[in-house]
């Protein structure tokens, strides 16, 4: 096993759905430009409540990439 470097990153991803859902849209798009995502940490969960319901779920995540050799 070698060893690797990684670079952090910080996305926000947001959802009518869930929290689940806005991470994985933070990191579906990403995918698209980005190469070697191999990690990710929530760091903060943030909501909108309309008529004592939640509405939106915004979450940040601080995303490792790899840098390649």
């Amino acid at each position: 096993m070698s060893d690797h470097v990684y670079k952090h990153i910080e996305l926000t991803g947001s959802s009518t759905k869930s929290s689940d859902d806005a991470i994985r849209c933070a990191i579906e798009k990403a995918g698209k430009t980005l190469r070697n995502m191999h990690w990710f940490e929530v760091v903060e969960t943030r909501g909108h409540i309309e008529d004592n319901n939640v509405v939106h779920w915004q979450v940040t995540l601080k995303v490792g990439l790899r840098i390649e050799d």
